[in-house]
């Protein structure tokens, strides 16, 4: 017989003994009549019958059932590859359709060396054993026995069968999902173990998985499974609950079942960090939404998540994080994340070996930062110092864009930048914005440098580092999203007088040309900027005129967005304070394109263009070019506009307009004058513009003037076809001239007329004294009967004609 080496101790057992199972801890010896549990027959002839529970085989001397392809191979003598001779004691059953070997009478080692035997052969064992017959226990109990005597082996008892009351053991092997959550209500913990293992791996496949488990009702038994009392069943529980997370449907039956207590729970330092992991992860999924939030919060959940910073695993750390991040967009968790001290522990992961955890402290500090009370803490902890190295390292340009997102916000409090300044901090943040290769990198440091340079001291601290030519070299890129945040920060640092000086001997021809790109939002900053760059400085004006953007700028004026036409209109109105570039602006028929704007929805745009109009239409040429363009209409439309503003500065670009005859005679036509008229009447809707409006509106018509304010200026002549109706009311029309003619005679006292014409004389030889006896008496006579028939037909008033 042979001799078997134990794999474990290195030991031989001698004389054909059996390996004890691993699992189950039962053994065969010697040859013996080994009864199933479970199907209680034996396999005789020294069969030994595969574990149920284990699934491993101890296999000698045997014919081994396939479990594939049910066929039963005899035994085969297998070959030593190396030396090419047939070890006779060693027989290996290898089933010819699947190729797997069952190995009967174990491979038995060399003296002279360790191998491992391979090759397999159809010839028979020389010392092979006696051929099976069906009479197998007659078999063993003959000639085996004897064997084993002389071996000095004392032979096996057959095992004693099961108590009948016992119920056998039953193994299941199913091939549906809806089967494995059936099997979620079993009582029996190996049941669910196995049964949530299956699950987790279905549902880690794909969403249609999940929607699958969903839809069977799984999440109803994994919720409460969660909180099962073994360990083993709560963390197979727990990897489904986290995995099935990831779909939207889930989680809102998450929230309905109440799984956020229970997933808290697990979050316990006892529990494996398998379940902290899933755990944190099914958290991280629930906080996306408000009412998980809020539900985190009340319960007073965020220490245990905080504390998990410290976790040993990296995935524990990584969900951790996220689901703090998640939680702070809500400002009143980000003011209770501060005063658990969480700023510490995120600033020691920024050192953390994996990007995806950098990536998530860094972001949940520039969230933490917005609030004052963190980045006094982060002051305090010198976090400044820990972001700087980041930029410094170019290893970490991942982290570069999120880490200058933390300085931004951090650059709002004057302290700091102050702090910056003195250490040299902020030329070293200025540097890296300037010469980085990465166009977020400038855009995100120009958007830094536009919020902090909002507060007059940072804008001072700016100044004095020389920003403006950072920002000015950062226009040469490009990209054009780094072009419009360096204009916007431009425009801040524009507040600055001294930003503004230099910016005119370098700046402003770049920005001119920035207005002819094709990218809105460039074209938009680039307006804006010059419109800050020129407000009260009118070198600045002079440098866009000699730059060429008078054109460019007309050109905006009929741009399909709103704010690069009231960004134009406010250049045009800066520049026409100087008479010389008033008039260059003229000639490039600006008039012409202020009409359109006049039609605009916007309110802004309406402001901004009426106050254009009143600054250029202050010559009867302008005037003229606008009342031909038909820009009268349009303004006197807004006179009776809601929004106050546009309703000021419209009466203001009619006032200017009114100086000029023929268009305040078209005006009135227009119905400006009554409008007017109204507007005066108001207490809240007139304004001292309207009045002035209205004054200019009169200038032009004085029979009105003086019926209603009894007095003419002095600057006011009369010319033909004035007439003193005599008073009336500010709210009563005044009659023309025909429509007095048609009323009847009455009390009233006469209309006079004034007559400008020099009367034509009758001749050139004056009249005798007869002669003009006889003429007087006859136009007294013809007079008197004209006024006798006037009083009889009661047609017409009393006109008395004086001549000047």
């Amino acid at each position: 017989m042979v001799i078997r080496q134990c794999q474990q101790c290195a030991q031989a057992d001698i004389n054909m003994v059996i390996k004890q199972c691993q699992q189950c801890a039962q053994a065969d010896i010697n040859m013996v009549i080994r009864q199933c549990q479970q199907c209680a027959q034996a396999d005789i002839n020294m069969v030994i019958k595969q574990c149920h529970q284990c699934a491993q085989a101890d296999i000698n001397m045997v014919i081994r059932h396939c479990q594939q392809c049910a066929q039963a191979i005899n035994m085969v003598i297998k070959q030593c590859q190396q030396c090419a001779q047939a070890d006779i004691n060693m027989v290996i059953k290898q089933c010819q359709q699947c190729a797997q070997a069952d190995i009967n009478m174990v491979i038995r080692q060399g003296r002279s060396y360790s191998q491992t035997f391979t090759g397999l052969t159809t010839a028979r064992a020389q010392r092979a054993l006696p051929p099976l017959h069906s009479n197998r226990t007659q078999h063993c109990g003959v000639r085996d026995r004897a064997e084993c005597g002389r071996m000095g082996k004392k032979i096996k008892k057959e095992a004693e069968p099961p108590p009948k009351d016992v119920f056998d053991p039953l193994s299941i092997e199913s091939k549906k999902a809806a089967t494995a959550v059936l099997m979620l209500q079993s009582p029996e913990e190996e049941i669910l173990i196995k049964s949530c293992e299956a699950l987790y791996k279905f549902a880690q496949k794909g969403d249609e998985n999940k929607v699958t488990l969903l839809g069977l009702g799984a999440m109803e038994s994994i919720a409460k499974l969660i909180s099962h009392e073994d360990k083993v069943v709560r963390r197979n529980a727990t990897m489904v609950c986290g995995v099935m997370a990831a779909n939207n449907d889930v989680r809102k039956l998450l929230r309905k079942l109440d799984i956020i207590p229970s997933l808290i729970a697990r979050l316990a330092p006892e529990e494996e960090i398998v379940i902290h992991e899933f755990a944190t992860l099914c958290l991280s999924y629930m906080a996306n939404e408000y009412t998980s939030k809020d539900q985190i919060f009340e319960l007073n959940c965020l220490e245990s998540i905080i504390r998990l910073f410290s976790s040993n695993d990296p995935d524990v750390k990584k969900n951790a994080v996220e689901c703090i991040y998640l939680l702070v967009q809500d400002f009143q968790n980000r003011s209770a994340v501060c005063d658990l001290n969480a700023i510490p522990p995120l600033l020691e992961l920024l050192k953390s070996e994996y990007p995806i955890i950098q990536l998530l402290a860094l972001k949940t500090l520039g969230t933490l930062s917005c609030e004052e009370e963190a980045r006094i803490i982060m002051q305090e902890k010198q976090a400044l110092d820990h972001l700087l190295k980041i930029l410094e390292a170019k290893e970490l340009n991942d982290l570069h864009v999120e880490a200058l997102l933390v300085i931004a916000n951090c650059l709002d409090d004057v302290e700091t930048v102050q702090a910056l300044q003195q250490s040299g901090g902020l030329k070293r943040i200025l540097t890296f914005a300037e010469t980085s290769p990465m166009p977020d990198i400038q855009k995100n440091a120009a958007k830094a440098m536009a919020k902090a340079a909002r507060n007059d001291e940072i804008r001072r601290f700016f100044h004095e580092q020389e920003a403006e030519t950072s920002l000015v070299k950062m226009l040469g890129n490009e990209n054009d999203s780094v072009k419009a945040a360096a204009l916007l920060a431009i425009s801040v640092m524009c507040e600055n007088m001294a930003s503004k000086e230099i910016l005119n001997r370098n700046g402003i021809s770049q920005i001119v040309a920035l207005l002819k790109r094709e990218n809105d939002g460039v074209k938009e900053a680039a307006a804006f900027a010059l419109a800050n760059l020129t407000t009260a400085y009118p070198n600045n004006a002079r440098a866009v005129a000699e730059a060429d953007g008078v054109n460019a700028l007309i050109n905006l004026l009929s741009d399909k967005k709103e704010d690069p036409v009231t960004n134009a209109c406010t250049v045009l109105i800066n520049m026409a304070t100087q008479e010389p570039l008033r008039s260059i602006i003229q000639t490039h028929g600006v008039m012409h394109a202020l009409v359109e704007p006049l039609r605009s929805a916007n309110n802004m745009v309406l402001s901004k263009a009426t106050l254009t109009v009143a600054a250029f239409a202050c010559d009867g040429d302008s005037r003229t070019e606008f009342r031909n363009a038909g820009g009268l209409e349009p303004l006197v439309k807004l006179l009776s506009s809601n929004h106050d503003e546009v309703r000021r500065n419209a009466c203001w670009a009619l006032a200017v307009c009114a100086n000029d005859e023929l268009t305040a005679v078209e005006l009135c036509k227009l119905g400006a004058l009554d409008i007017l008229q109204d507007l005066n009447l108001s207490s809240s809707r007139g304004n001292h513009f309207s009045e002035l409006a209205y004054d200019k509106l009169l200038d032009n018509n004085l029979s009105l003037k003086y019926s209603q304010k009894g007095c003419l200026s002095y600057n006011n002549l009369l010319t033909n076809g004035f007439y003193d109706h005599g008073r009336i009311k500010p709210e009563a029309k005044l009659l023309s001239l025909e429509e007095l003619c048609k009323q009847p005679l009455n009390q009233n006292r006469a209309i006079i007329i004034v007559n400008s014409r020099c009367p034509e004389l009758a001749s050139s030889v004056s009249p005798t004294p007869d002669e003009e006896k006889r003429e007087s008496s006859s136009d007294l006579s013809q007079s008197s009967r004209s006024l006798s028939a006037s009083k009889e037909k009661g047609r017409y008033d009393l006109l008395l004609n004086v001549l000047l």
